[in-house]
Formats: structure tokens, C-alpha cells, sequence
């Protein structure tokens, strides 16, 4: 057992609260067969970004303003399909154990799209988040975890994300945080610590307010 301390936890969602991977592939796929690419291809590089960035990694000689337009409508598709989304195992009980907990959720979705997700997962939504609409660049740029941080009042060396993706855990450790990987894709990136999900998570806040992270592999 691994045990990290810190101040506050910084969340994201895809891959790492909710299971959100079916309705990922089922748009994803879409868009990739409609633009000449490999679905299977596409779908390594859409985790953790936001899709306008992953746009500009398939079709790097693309007009930005189409990513931004295709982007607008891939957010619609993935917030009016909610079918198989789930929490990730021990999802429920680890964000029942924050309450009173310094945490912001910190995701590539926007507003709309992480709510319905949280809301099909049956997770409460967290009272400080920082969406898509909250930052002028997507992960793996730390601005989202570094404004997470300064909405909670933390310096980011007394946070610790978690994240299941290499963009998410890139982001991460350039805001200077410990990272918590979560899930298989996180694995091959060497964070700070690995879960195969949350059931191996178990927060305890001590009396100064110091949170002793348990982690279990």
C-alpha cells in the first residue's frame, strides 16, 4: 500500500470517475469513418483532450476553425448518448467519501456534457469543477489542474490528480502535482501511483485537514 498526502484532489471524469468508453467509441467512430480514418486509430488519441484538439492530431493540416465547428456538434452527440455510461467500480463510494473533502473536478467535457454523465452515473457533481468552457487550452496543458488548484485556495505541490489518460496525467505533472492513475491506459504512463480503479482509493482527512490518500494496486 502506497500513502500520499495532500490537501486537495482534483478529479477528471472520463475514464477515471465514469466509464463513459461505449459512447466515446460510438461518436468517435462515426466521425473518423466520415473523415477517411482508421476508428481504431482514432479512438487511441481521443482520451483526455478536448475534441478540437484531438482534431488537430488526426488532421494536422486542417482549418482550426472546422475543429472548432465539428467540435460544437461532437459535444451535442456525446451529450445526448448516455447509453452504457456507468460509474468506474468504487466511483459511488470514493466521491461519497469526499463530502466535506477539498475536490474539484477537472474535465475536458463541458458544462453540459460532464453533467449528464455525472447525472447517468448517478455521481453527485462536484461544487468546484473547471470545464471546457473554463480554459483556453485542453489537456495535456496544466492550465485546467493549476486553475482547479487556485479555485480550491491550494498550491499545486499539496494537490493530487487522478487521471486515466496520457494527455490527463501529462497535464498533471506539468502543474506540478501528484498524479493517480486510474484504469489500464494510465498504467503505461508511470504516474505517481496506480489503481486499477477506485475500490483501490480510500481517503481519511486527518484533524489539521491533511488527506492521507491509501492507495492499494
Amino acid at each position: 500500500m502506497t500513502v500520499l498526502n495532500a490537501r486537495a484532489l482534483l478529479l477528471d471524469m472520463d475514464g477515471t470517475l465514469v466509464n463513459s468508453d461505449a459512447a466515446v467509441e460510438r461518436v468517435w467512430s462515426r466521425w473518423a469513418l466520415a473523415h477517411g480514418l482508421d476508428p481504431h486509430e482514432t479512438l487511441k488519441v481521443v482520451h483526455g483532450r478536448q475534441g478540437y484538439a484531438t482534431m488537430a492530431v488526426l488532421l494536422p493540416d486542417r482549418p482550426v476553425e472546422e475543429n472548432y465547428a465539428d467540435n460544437r456538434d461532437m459535444l451535442a452527440q456525446e451529450t445526448a448518448d448516455t447509453e452504457g455510461v456507468v460509474p468506474v467500480p468504487g466511483a459511488t463510494e470514493f466521491m461519497a467519501s469526499l463530502a466535506g473533502v477539498p475536490h474539484a473536478l477537472v474535465t475536458s467535457a463541458d458544462e453540459a456534457l460532464a453533467t449528464a454523465r455525472m447525472t447517468a452515473a448517478a455521481l453527485p457533481m462536484p461544487s468546484t469543477r473547471v470545464t471546457a468552457e473554463g480554459v483556453g487550452a485542453s489537456k495535456p496543458d496544466p492550465e485546467g489542474f493549476l486553475k482547479g488548484a487556485a479555485e480550491l485556495g491550494f498550491a499545486p505541490a499539496d494537490c493530487i490528480v487522478f487521471e486515466d489518460s496520457e494527455a490527463g496525467i501529462t497535464a498533471g505533472r506539468a502543474a506540478g502535482m501528484r498524479v493517480v492513475g486510474v484504469g489500464p491506459r494510465a498504467a503505461v504512463h508511470a504516474p505517481t501511483a496506480q489503481v486499477a480503479d477506485l475500490t483501490g482509493v480510500r481517503v481519511e482527512p486527518a484533524a489539521d485537514g491533511t488527506l492521507n490518500v491509501h492507495i492499494t494496486a
